[in-house]
């Protein structure tokens, strides 16, 4: 069954960036890639989301201040450009809808800001409702949220903060009233002194939850109670091999579907890191590290038959596959390499989940 891949990348020159706006791929049977459309025009379309039909796709613009939204074509994947609002907010990086397809929470690294944006049943989007600030050691301080993931239950929101020069390495979490779209603060977890909390993936089972740091180059396991929205940490272990004495800057995560393993990406080593699950107590163990082939591997995704892991090579200008062995958690390189410029985010969608409005 053919796939849909959106590319964002980097365009600016104070990013160093040879991207030019948003690439559309449909990825046929055998696994080849095939371009099919470039949205110029765009400044770095750094992340993405689709909204809960997978008709809409949201992009943040990176270092700036702004989200837009396009609609997807049902017939070709192709994206037609909507409207673009203000996050109220510098340097948006991460962004999520709500499961009742009304609202999106956007994370404001620079301003420590999370924003919640209205949508509307065009796959618009209309003008910030609220914004909820993190705050940082003393007052007029802020935390630098980097990431806005839902848990599992699509009840909560997991924001993953860094400290930086004046806030709180943390997690935070948030329930999510999907009436008003409103967030209430359940739970705080302050991270190590200079972990730096980045991203976040939760197991099927919603009780295990993991979350990598970047400064430290580390992962978290965290227990999560979904009746209270409490978290738990349990377990911290590096991502980078035992013989590697360079530094590192931890970056993307991904958990494959079946929740055997978790996976993480390094930049500055280049290469993805595999941990196996134990499935009875949620630990986590080193299963394998592979070079991505490429510079900066600053994120990941599971392909959509959750068997490979895709790492987007942002300074290489490469996007490549690599296969996870389901018994062993060992990463091999599929062969499949996509040259495109300045790639730091991915995004796929199944060629027939179109839903009719």
């Amino acid at each position: 069954m053919s796939t849909y891949a959106y590319v964002g990348c980097r365009t600016t020159k104070e990013r160093n960036a040879r991207g030019k706006g948003i690439k559309v791929y449909e990825i046929s049977d055998d696994g080849t890639w095939l371009y099919k459309q470039l949205v110029e025009n765009l400044v770095n379309p750094s992340f993405f989301c689709m909204d809960e039909t997978e008709n809409y796709l949201y992009s943040i613009h990176g270092d700036f201040h702004e989200i837009s939204s396009f609609s997807i074509n049902a017939d070709n994947g192709e994206l037609t450009y909507i409207n673009t609002v203000s996050t109220e907010g510098e340097n948006p990086v991460h962004l999520s809808v709500d499961k009742s397809n009304r609202w999106i929470y956007v994370a404001n690294l620079q301003t420590g800001t999370v924003a919640v944006i209205p949508t509307n049943e065009d796959g618009s989007l209309s003008k910030l409702k609220r914004l909820y600030t993190i705050p940082g050691l003393k007052e007029g301080a802020i935390s630098h949220p980097h990431q806005v993931v839902q848990d599992n239950s699509r009840n909560y929101l997991i924001v993953s903060c860094q400290g930086r020069k004046e806030g709180f390495g943390q997690i935070v979490v948030f329930k999510i009233n999907h009436e008003t779209g409103e967030l209430t603060e359940t739970c705080t977890v302050t991270s190590r002194e200079i972990a730096e909390p980045r991203h976040f993936v939760f197991h099927p089972n919603n009780k295990y939850c993991y979350g990598v740091n970047e400064k430290d180059y580390s992962i978290t396991y965290y227990n999560f109670d979904e009746g209270t929205g409490q978290l738990e940490p349990k377990q911290i272990v590096p991502t980078l091999p035992q013989t590697y004495t360079g530094d590192g800057w931890a970056s993307g995560i991904v958990i494959e579907p079946a929740g055997k393993y978790v996976i993480v990406s390094n930049r500055k080593h280049d290469s993805i890191t595999s941990f196996s699950i134990n499935q009875e107590t949620g630990m986590i163990a080193f299963a394998d590290c592979v070079k991505t082939g490429g510079e900066q591997p600053r994120f990941i995704v599971m392909s959509k038959d959750g068997k490979k892991v895709v790492a987007a090579n942002e300074v290489s200008d490469t996007i490549r596959e690599f296969a996870l062995d389901m018994d062993t958690g060992e990463l091999s390189f599929t062969g499949n390499e996509i040259h495109t410029e300045s790639p730091v985010c991915v995004i796929f969608k199944l060629k027939q989940n179109y839903i009719a409005q």
